[in-house]
C-alpha cells in the first residue's frame, strides 16, 4: 500500500513542528501565566491549522492525474449507464486513491418538453405525511456519483476502469460534467 504522504509532505510537517517547538518553549518561558497560556494556545492552534493546510496544498502541486478515452454507453434494458476510461498519473509521486466524479443533469427544458410538474417538489401540508411512507413524488434534476477508479497508482502508471450506475429513465437532454481528485 502507498502511503498518502510524500517526501514533500514530511519536509513541511517537519518545518512546521519545529516552528512548534520554538513557540511551545518560548512559552514555557514566559513567567506571567495568563500569557503563558495564551501562547501556548496560539502556538497549537496555528500549527494545526498550518499542518492541515499544508497538506492541502502539497498535495495540489505534487499529485496529478488525467483522464484519457472517456467513454459512456447506455444499457437500455437494464436502466444503467456505463464509463469506461483509463486514469494516468502524469506526475512525479505515487497516489494513494483516484475518485472520478460523474455528474448528470438533466436538460429536459434545452428540447421543450418539460412541463411545470417536472420541477416541482411537494412540500408543506401534504408532504408531512407522504414522507414518512416512501412515496417519492419529486424527480431530481441531478445526479452526481463518485467512484474510486484506481488505487496505488506509481508515478508513470495508467490504469484502465469500468464504472456503472441507474440511470433516471426521465432524462432527456443529459449535460455531463466529470472530475478527477487525486488523494
Amino acid at each position: 500500500m502507498i502511503d498518502a504522504l510524500n517526501i514533500w509532505h514530511y519536509v513541511v510537517l517537519t518545518v512546521i513542528f519545529l516552528f512548534f517547538l520554538i513557540g511551545f518553549i518560548s512559552a514555557l518561558r514566559e513567567k506571567n501565566a495568563k500569557m503563558r497560556f495564551s501562547m501556548l494556545f496560539t502556538v497549537i492552534l496555528f500549527s494545526l491549522f498550518m499542518a492541515v493546510f499544508s497538506v492541502f496544498v502539497v498535495n495540489k502541486y505534487t499529485k496529478h492525474v488525467k483522464l484519457y478515452n472517456l467513454k459512456n454507453s447506455r444499457l437500455l434494458s437494464l436502466e444503467r449507464i456505463s464509463y469506461t476510461g483509463i486514469v494516468k498519473n502524469v506526475g512525479n509521486y505515487p497516489i494513494g486513491k483516484v475518485t472520478l466524479e460523474i455528474k448528470l443533469v438533466n436538460r429536459g427544458n434545452a428540447t421543450g418538453n418539460v412541463k411545470g410538474g417536472s420541477f416541482y417538489r411537494p412540500s408543506g401540508f401534504f408532504g408531512f405525511f407522504t414522507g414518512g411512507f416512501g412515496i417519492k413524488k419529486s424527480k431530481p434534476q441531478t445526479v452526481v456519483k463518485r467512484f474510486v477508479v484506481a488505487r496505488n497508482l506509481k508515478a508513470g502508471h495508467a490504469k484502465q476502469f469500468y464504472v456503472y450506475f441507474r440511470f433516471p429513465p426521465y432524462f432527456s437532454s443529459v449535460s455531463q460534467f466529470t472530475k478527477l481528485t487525486a488523494d
